[in-house]
């Protein structure tokens, strides 16, 4: 049974630890401080329809540049008030790289972050995987070795407890090419990853993946329970030029259309007005097209602006959601 139509349980704990987290960052910006306590009205009085998880990549500069250490990230999102951890492959990459990704590493990779979630009562819900080779390539071999690719990371999600990873499609800019070499690597990962009870997600991550029908009709083709989409909020530039994204995709009619296959979703965010809202995404909107899909699983935030230190951006996505997600009900 696709996970999107599971109930939500635990809730008012989960609401509990937003309130915590809310009270507890000092460091927000002034702008939300202010709007504090009529969020932690709305928490106290109303639900949202969905969970709340951390998207590791809001960190990456953290991580990258100023040295915290990735497995913290438990402890990070425990202190901002989430449930739920959606780990980034490549964060890890310089230490699991150095080994050639040895069975050692992994197994310590997965030990790591199995116990600091433990620690603090977080959910290991998906890894996002990148750099393992084009899934999507017309090339049978390449294709066939990037599957393979990505064997040890759907051993590692089953053996952290996650219900998925997260996969690209890339390797061609020919529709036609590009739909029949998506099917093909994703039915390939998809039985391997059946048995191990694993979803394999695609997230509209640029190139034709962003183009909002052609990856819904991937999916239709594909035809496994355990084959979906992780919709981002942001993410629809077909096309991107070093001046900027030259070609896009609205991103409201392709949120539309991979809804239906989502199992997973994701909060992009960028730049805030000075009342909480992401300049260039209507979340109200948005929002109700991820509801009116039926959808009540977990929503993940990931931040990627610069305006905003990472913490600040991760809060004011968080309250947003909150915000929003709230009149819903």
């Amino acid at each position: 049974m696709k996970r999107k139509n599971l109930k939500i349980n635990g809730f008012k704990f989960v609401m509990a630890l937003l309130f915590v987290g809310m009270l507890s960052c000092k460091d927000a910006p002034k702008k939300q401080a202010n709007n504090e306590d009529s969020v932690a009205a709305t928490v106290a009085s109303e639900e949202p329809f969905f969970k709340l998880s951390l998207a590791q990549w809001s960190m990456h500069r953290m991580i990258r540049n100023e040295g915290v250490d990735p497995y913290s990230f438990a402890q990070k999102a425990s202190e901002w008030g989430f449930s739920g951890l959606e780990y980034v492959s490549g964060l890890y990459y310089d230490e699991l790289g150095a080994s050639n990704f040895s069975k050692e590493a992994m197994d310590a990779f997965v030990a790591k972050n199995n116990a600091e979630s433990e620690k603090y009562g977080l959910k290991n819900l998906l890894i996002m995987i990148d750099g393992q080779g084009d899934l999507a390539t017309p090339d049978a071999a390449k294709r066939k070795a990037a599957v393979e690719n990505h064997y040890k990371w759907v051993d590692a999600a089953a053996a952290m407890g996650c219900h998925a990873i997260r996969v690209n499609l890339s390797g061609s800019n020919n529709p036609e090419e590009w739909v029949a070499s998506s099917v093909d690597g994703l039915t390939q990962l998809s039985t391997y990853a059946k048995d191990k009870g694993i979803n394999v997600l695609v997230e509209n991550h640029g190139g034709l993946s962003s183009n909002g029908a052609l990856l819904a009709e991937v999916m239709t083709k594909v035809d496994m329970e355990n084959c979906g989409t992780l919709p981002d909020f942001g993410n629809f530039c077909i096309k991107r030029t070093p001046n900027g994204c030259d070609e896009s995709y609205d991103p409201y009619q392709g949120l539309s259309e991979l809804m239906p296959h989502a199992l997973a979703v994701s909060a992009k965010s960028n730049v805030f007005d000075a009342e909480g809202n992401e300049r260039n995404l209507d979340y109200a909107r948005i929002l109700k097209i991820v509801k009116d899909a039926g959808y009540t699983g977990y929503i993940g935030v990931e931040y990627e602006g610069g305006e905003l230190s990472e913490e600040e951006g991760i809060i004011a996505t968080r309250d947003l959601l909150i915000k929003e997600g709230s009149k819903l009900n």
